[in-house]
């Protein structure tokens, strides 16, 4: 995921992608734990997409606080 991409997206996008990425990773983890997880390098790719998300949310803010 780019982020470009994401900052194309409107804010309430941005949360709904968070909140699909989050259950990704609770799945992911659940994977993980019965042993059925088969690319172990997705978990870190779904946190760094979480990241990614929030700090453009972030920025947004910021940006509107400057304002």
């Amino acid at each position: 995921m780019k982020p470009d991409d994401l900052r194309e997206l409107s804010s309430q996008e941005l949360e709904q992608k968070i909140k699909n990425l989050k259950e990704e990773l609770f799945n992911l983890r659940f994977q993980l734990a019965t042993g059925q997880l088969e690319n172990h390098m997705r978990i870190g790719q779904v946190k760094r997409d979480i990241a990614r998300v929030k700090t453009i949310l972030r920025e947004r803010e910021l940006r509107i606080k400057e304002a």
